[in-house]
């Protein structure tokens, strides 16, 4: 690694690190303004602020990791905008709200996560995940979920980077040829992903809002116990279309130079 790079990387590590901080102390800070119904447009503004920074700060850091032999091909940065704007869309218009009762939280049954897991298997685990914590996080800014969005980051993220990890690295997805083999490799990551998250999901939401959030107890249970309903429902429509969709469009994709 040249000294140009080296330089390059470390500023990035550390431009990633600090802004990845700011946003996080300035998310705890402005938490109130997300769960606070009074509370004033300019604190709402600066806690969607903090969360983007965090998002960001991530970004960058993660490029001042990834090793400098790993050139970022331009068409699988186009694709994982695409998919980031396609998790925005399975998420913001294809979902159906779940209230809790006597709370302002609520939760969703949704098709965002299937772009998630599709983006792990197309464009490898990185890149999917970050497409679908980007995508899905803006999603929540806006449409209501804002208290939920630091946490949809992580969890989208870990979705991508375990689907991404089977499919490529344990299963060898991308090399195989024989189509019974294709199907039942594909299955087996996007349920790994989506395993994860059914655990993950209400057990990180249950003490992210009883603790971070303040959120009494028993309203934080009883969104734990919805959210691990229509977390379960999610997990197993993203498994089934995300299937379908990959099976139907990896021949076309392979075609054009994707490594699917």
């Amino acid at each position: 690694m040249d000294s140009n790079v080296k330089s390059r990387k470390t500023i990035n590590l550390i431009c990633g690190a600090v802004l990845t901080v700011i946003g996080v102390v300035a998310m705890i800070l402005t938490r109130g303004a997300a769960i606070v119904e009074e509370a004033t447009n300019a604190s709402k503004s600066l806690y969607s602020i903090s969360i983007v920074a965090v998002i960001i700060g991530v970004i960058v850091l993660i490029s001042g990791i990834v090793p400098a032999q790993k050139k970022i091909d331009a068409k699988q940065l186009a694709a994982a905008a695409i998919m980031a704007a396609l998790c925005y869309v399975g998420f913001a218009f294809f979902k159906i709200d779940i209230p809790v009762p006597g709370s302002m939280e609520k939760t969703a049954f949704h098709l965002g996560n299937v772009f998630c897991v599709l983006g792990a298997l197309f464009i490898g685990g990185l890149w999917g995940g970050l497409a679908g914590a980007v995508g899905m996080t803006i999603g929540d800014l806006l449409t209501g979920y804002v208290t939920s969005a630091p946490k949809t980051f992580f969890l989208k993220l870990m979705i991508g980077l375990i689907t991404g990890l089977v499919a490529h690295k344990a299963l060898k997805l991308d090399q195989e040829k024989n189509k019974a083999k294709i199907t039942w490799k594909t299955i087996a990551a996007a349920a790994a992903g989506m395993a994860f998250n059914v655990v993950a999901d209400p057990i990180v939401g249950y003490f992210y809002k009883r603790y971070l959030f303040g959120l009494e107890q028993n309203f934080a249970k009883a969104l734990a116990k919805i959210s691990a309903v229509t977390t379960l429902v999610n997990a197993i429509v993203a498994v089934i279309v995300a299937t379908i969709f990959y099976l139907a469009l990896r021949p076309a994709l392979r075609k054009i130079g994707f490594k699917a």
